[in-house]
Formats: C-alpha cells, sequence, structure tokens
C-alpha cells in the first residue's frame, strides 16, 4: 500500500504518465526520487510535523514532491496556481511553511515577499521562470536510500471560509508505517474495484483534495496514473480510448462539457474499457447524470465529502437510479441531521449536516472556526445543508453560507464583497452565484454605487479591473448589475436570498 512496495514488485511499471507530453516516471524512479527528495528535506532541517507548500501545476515532480514529504513525516500544502500573490502569500504565513516549491506561477511579486516570509523558494528545472534554489539539482546529488527517520506526513489544503480569509485544513499527522491504509484507498478497493491493474484518469487540477488524494490512493495500490496538463473534453475521450483507462474522477463541469459535444464526435472513441467512474466536488444536476448513465452506462458512482475528511458517504449507479438526487450512505462517520439547537431531526427534514465517529480535523490557527464545527454532541459539520431519507440516503439541499461552486471549485462570495467595497465608487456590494450551463454556477455581484449616476458599463469596467489584481481570476464576476439599495435588516445583515432568488 506504498509506491515503495509496489517499485519492489514492479519497478518499471509506469506510475504516472502525462497525458500531452507522454513523461512517464516508473514506480522504480518515483521511489528513488521521492528518497532522494526526503533526504533533501532533512539537509535543509525539516523535522516530522513541519511544513512544505507546492506552487505547481500538473506536472510529473508533483507526486515526486509529495511523496518524498509523505515518507518524510511533512505537511504539504498544495496552493492554487490561480491565486494571486497576496493570496497565496497569506497561505504561506498562516500554514508556517518552511519552504515552497513552485514553477511559472511564482511572479516576481511573491517571490520579492518571500524573504520577509522566511520562506525558502526552490524552482523545479532550469526551465522554470521561477527565480531560487533548483529543487531537481538539489534532490539529485543525494542518494536515493530511505531516510533513517521515516513516517507519515498529510496533506494540509486550504479551502476559503466564509469570512473570505482562507482556513487550513490540518488533520493528525498518520502513526505507524508509511504503507498503512486509509479510507479512501479501502474505498477505491472495495467499491471502485481499484486494484494494481488500475489506469487512472485524473482530468483536474492536483492541487485541489480529491484529484491529490485519489491519484495518490492509486499509485498506493501500483496501478498507473494518466495526469491531464488541462482539461479538454475530446483529449479526455481519445485518452480513455488510446490508454484503456479503467478508472476517472470527474466534476459534473466536464460531464457537460463532454455531453456538449457532436453526437459524431463522442461516438468516435471506444469507451469499453472503463469499469468505474465517480464525480463529487459539487452537486450534479439530474438530468446531467441521467444522460451520462445513458452513454456510459451504470457505472457512474457519486461520493460526498469535504477536505476536511470528517465524513463521506457513497453511492452507486444503481442506487441513484432509485433515489435521483442522493449522494448516498455513510463510508465513514455517521451522518445526522441536526436543527438549530443540535436535536437531530426525524427522516426528510432539512437541516444542518453533522457527521458522528468520523475523522478528526481543526481549522490552522482558528480556534474559534474549528469549535464552531462542533454541536454540543461532539458532531462535526462543514456547513453543508440536507436531508436523510428512510434508508439513511443523504440529499444535499443547500451549501455553506452561499458558497459558489463553478466547475467543481468552491468560491466564497465574502473575500470578493470586501474587494469591491473598498473601491470608492462602491457603496455596497453582493455577491452570489447564479445558474450557468457549462460550470454549474458563476460568479454574480450585485452592486450599490455611491453615486447612482455611475452605474452602467464604464463602472463595471472599472471594478473587473480593480479585481484583477486582488483576486484569482475564477473569483473575478462573470456579471455585475447595479442597484439604487441592497436588502438588509436593521441591523445591517444582508439578505442575500433575496437576492440569489432572482437569479435562479
Amino acid at each position: 500500500m506504498h509506491p515503495s512496495v509496489i517499485a519492489l514488485r514492479t519497478p518499471d511499471k509506469p506510475a504516472i504518465i502525462m497525458a500531452a507530453s507522454g513523461k512517464t516516471i516508473t514506480y522504480a524512479e518515483l521511489d528513488g526520487r521521492s528518497n532522494q527528495g526526503a533526504q533533501l528535506f532533512r539537509q535543509l532541517g525539516l523535522r516530522r510535523g513541519d511544513v512544505i507548500a507546492l506552487l505547481l501545476d500538473n506536472v510529473a515532480e508533483f507526486f515526486e514532491i509529495v511523496w518524498a514529504a509523505q515518507r518524510a513525516g511533512l505537511y504539504y500544502v498544495c496552493i492554487s496556481t490561480r491565486l494571486v500573490a497576496a493570496e497565496v502569500a497569506f497561505i504561506l504565513e498562516d500554514s508556517n511553511a518552511r519552504i515552497l516549491i513552485g514553477s511559472g506561477a511564482v511572479t516576481d511579486e511573491l517571490a520579492a515577499n518571500l524573504d520577509a516570509l522566511d520562506v525558502t523558494l526552490f524552482g523545479i528545472g532550469p526551465s522554470s521562470a521561477v527565480s531560487g534554489r533548483n529543487f531537481l539539482a538539489e534532490r539529485a546529488a543525494l542518494p536515493a536510500l530511505p531516510i533513517a527517520d521515516e513516517s507519515p506526513g498529510n496533506d494540509m489544503l486550504y479551502s476559503s471560509g466564509t469570512t473570505g480569509r482562507p482556513k487550513g485544513i490540518k488533520p493528525p499527522l498518520p502513526e505507524g508505517a508509511l504503507a498503512e491504509t486509509n479510507g479512501l484507498t479501502e474505498l477505491g478497493r472495495s467499491t471502485y474495484g481499484m486494484d494494481e491493474k488500475t489506469i487512472f484518469l485524473s482530468p483536474a487540477p492536483l492541487y485541489h483534495a480529491a484529484p491529490l488524494r485519489w491519484c495518490m490512493s492509486v499509485q498506493k495500490l501500483g496501478g498507473t496514473v494518466i495526469i491531464m496538463e488541462k482539461f479538454d473534453p475530446v483529449a479526455a475521450l481519445a485518452l480513455i480510448e488510446k490508454c484503456q483507462v479503467t478508472h476517472a474522477q470527474w466534476v459534473p463541469t466536464h460531464f457537460v462539457r463532454m455531453l456538449k459535444l457532436e453526437d459524431a464526435v463522442r461516438n468516435r472513441f471506444d469507451l469499453t474499457s472503463l469499469r468505474t467512474v465517480f464525480h463529487a466536488a459539487a452537486p450534479c444536476p439530474v438530468d446531467v447524470k441521467q444522460a451520462m448513465l445513458a452513454w456510459w452506462g451504470p457505472i457512474i458512482h457519486e461520493f460526498y465529502g469535504g477536505t476536511e475528511a470528517n465524513g463521506l458517504t457513497s453511492i452507486g449507479p444503481q442506487e441513484w437510479l432509485e433515489r435521483p438526487g442522493s449522494v448516498g450512505r455513510p463510508v465513514w462517520g455517521i451522518p445526522k441531521i441536526c436543527d438549530e439547537d443540535d436535536n437531530v431531526l426525524p427522516p426528510r427534514e432539512n437541516g444542518a449536516i453533522y457527521f458522528a465517529e468520523g475523522a478528526p480535523f481543526e481549522y490552522h490557527k482558528d480556534a474559534e472556526k474549528t469549535s464552531a464545527s462542533r454541536n454540543r454532541h461532539g458532531w462535526t459539520t462543514i456547513g453543508d445543508v440536507g436531508w436523510l431519507d428512510e434508508g439513511g440516503y443523504l440529499y444535499l439541499t443547500d451549501r455553506k453560507s452561499y458558497m459558489i461552486i463553478s466547475g467543481g471549485v468552491n468560491i466564497y462570495p465574502q473575500e470578493i464583497e470586501d474587494q469591491l467595497i473598498l473601491h470608492p465608487k462602491v457603496a455596497d456590494a453582493a455577491v452570489f452565484g447564479a445558474p450557468d450551463t457549462d460550470m454549474g454556477e458563476q460568479v454574480v455581484a450585485v452592486v450599490q454605487p455611491a453615486a447612482w449616476n455611475d452605474a452602467g458599463p464604464e463602472l463595471e469596467g472599472e471594478l473587473l479591473e480593480w479585481l484583477k489584481p486582488r483576486l484569482g481570476r475564477h473569483k473575478i464576476p462573470r456579471r455585475i448589475d447595479f442597484s439604487d439599495a441592497l436588502p438588509r435588516t436593521p441591523t445591517g445583515k444582508l439578505l442575500k436570498r433575496e437576492l440569489r432568488e432572482t437569479y435562479w
């Protein structure tokens, strides 16, 4: 249950294949390079529980680095390359990262701030645009042998909170041997039929929790991971046929884009190698999933859980056809639906979704947020709302604090509102998600101008330019509308639901 074990059995087997370039890393190479990486981390003074950060696109070296951190007992923080310098700097400071390994996403502005953060910058080769030390060159000078004090590390991923500031989700470091299994790997093996023969297609950015964790689970089992540098619907279908893909993980936006292809294009490819695929990250419209099941057959599974991994549910294709819209029954953790007083609600009544007996987690440096995620029973929530049917199947009816899910990526309105309100011509602002046939949701802002005469295309353009250097591009509103007043209560609470409902 670890690449080091697989490397002894089948050293020449591909662990990673990059879709566009065809670059391949065998298990022997992955094992040796991750050993060298762990040696370098120790040489840099990093010990169990310390933190490194990655700011990388989908590159083969991604897994060489995270497996090195995993076997050195480190936390690895995988940061979105879509964030601007200030957002990345906050995560580096908050996480106490000691080193940053980056590529072209490391801008001059960010690099200039690293000294003040006491973060050492590494690039991943001579072709990198990053100024800093060369991680690959320094690693290559070290022995490809295990460090003397190997112990398992873990990811520490950041998810924006409703206050707009990213929060680090810090699970306990695993104890025991490197090769011990975990819940996700067991789900892949027992429910999805993953094993050493698995050929897994990953079309999403590796800095997200599900792609990162599933790819590592496949590598624990000895399968081969095909990494798409960037998703393209036709390329994805071609890869399934060419590489004889058996398993894949998607988000609903991928389904939508593949379904929009002409029938002649969709029917060009032989997809019969697929044994099991699964999706998560965002609600999938019932009609979209029905269309995918009609196309691919009863091989589409779904799971629900957060980056916090406090609980997880899963549902198979036949179960879903019998209960359209459900996200399944528990795999770990026991879902409980509670009212505002933490009382358990009966079946089919909406309430906050909690998990009892789930995995522990904490929000890094945010005791208040950690405490707020627990109720008086000690159960944990990530803020979603839903209900259970009589059979214990979970259904989602709302999302945490008007979180926007666009293309499977979580976007939180508060930080966008905070930036808009700083503009001198803005009196008030509200941001929320509106329907988008391609991305699921799009970011919409309703702005109250300080002077109503300013409302119009010129101010919209000003605001978009204002936001570009302050936010990642995926957070920039696709639409800005104007209102002479926003609905607020006498205490000042924004009644965002009233605005949002007019768009749905």
